[in-house]
């Protein structure tokens, strides 16, 4: 069996992988956790560190593995406490990523996967027009310029000593166990509250956490994967009216949306000191995921009904 060492196993993303390679019976999982659970899965081989940081020893984590996934992050702080963010991200996710990819390929690590951000890109697109793996990078807050910078240094490392790098960006990523803004759209959707979202006719990707997993596995083998930049999404886009309606069918609550216009939405919500909510709201971000399907002869396991359909089952499940 392959032996893989997870970062970021008590994470939403990291969780649903280690769940997956436990039940795969090709792979042999060692994950790696700040603070090691009190109930670990029956297969499972935990490994104990600090955290992600500039001076982490990952020694003895590393050893005998052969695929690192690493998807462990400093990642998006609502209620930034730090005087420089960017510092505290570039030593999370830069210095911190670096150190244990230089160490990974010391220790003859063959392939480090690396969970980055479509942030890397960009925040937006224009309808119709969607990033693409091969665009120039555009990134305009702290975490997705840590992030670009971590995707720049492990390519270096890959140069150098010749360990294979992936890299993965992820749009919004949703299902089973979602939280934030996602979580709290189906509780206004339960609730049957009306929203006036009506009539917002932007176009973004979002990702089903089964795709997510599913390509992540993909990768840890598939020799097309080798030195690439990956981005992935369900291959379906949709308006935020639209993805409300979806959910609302999937909740057995239809969506009560009132067609207020978008400029109107807009304006009201930035002088309200809103405007990034009414970007990702009303604004589009769509991805162009044709290379991942090309070169991994990949496609999304689940499609967008289906994977609502699991996200709404569990919200439904665990407000018993």
């Amino acid at each position: 069996m392959m032996r893989v060492l997870l970062t970021g196993a008590s994470g939403f993303v990291g969780a649903a992988v280690q769940a997956n390679l436990l039940a795969d019976q090709r792979f042999s999982l060692r994950s790696v956790y700040r603070r090691v659970p009190t109930q670990v899965p029956i297969g499972l081989e935990v490994s104990q560190v600090p955290g992600l940081e500039p001076d982490t020893d990952w020694q003895v984590p590393l050893e005998n593995v052969e695929v690192v996934i690493h998807s462990a992050a400093r990642v998006h702080v609502m209620n930034e406490n730090e005087a420089d963010p960017l510092a505290a991200f570039r030593r999370a996710n830069v210095q911190g990523t670096l150190r244990l990819a230089e160490q990974a390929a010391q220790a003859g690590v063959r392939r480090f996967i690396y969970l980055s951000s479509i942030k890397v890109n960009g925040e937006g697109t224009l309808p119709g027009h969607p990033y693409t793996a091969d665009d120039q990078p555009a990134p305009l807050d702290p975490y997705g310029v840590s992030k670009l910078e971590a995707e720049q240094a492990l390519q270096a490392l890959a140069a150098k000593t010749g360990m294979e790098v992936v890299i993965i960006r992820p749009v919004l990523v949703y299902g089973p166990g979602v939280k934030a803004n996602f979580r709290n759209m189906m509780g206004w959707l339960n609730k049957g509250v009306p929203l006036p979202l009506g009539a917002i006719t932007n176009k973004r990707s979002l990702v089903a956490l089964d795709n997510l997993v599913d390509l992540v596995v993909t990768c840890i083998q598939h020799p097309g994967a080798a030195n690439q930049v990956f981005l992935v999404s369900d291959d379906e886009d949709l308006s935020t009216s639209e993805l409300l309606r979806r959910m609302g069918r999937a909740l057995g609550r239809p969506a009560r949306l009132l067609p207020l216009p978008m400029w109107l939405l807009s304006t009201t919500a930035q002088l309200l000191g809103k405007k990034a909510l009414s970007q990702r709201l009303c604004g589009s971000l769509q991805v162009d995921i044709r290379k991942t399907k090309a070169l991994l002869d990949w496609t999304p396991a689940i499609g967008v009904d289906g994977a609502l359909a699991k996200t709404a089952k569990d919200f439904l499940e665990q407000r018993v």
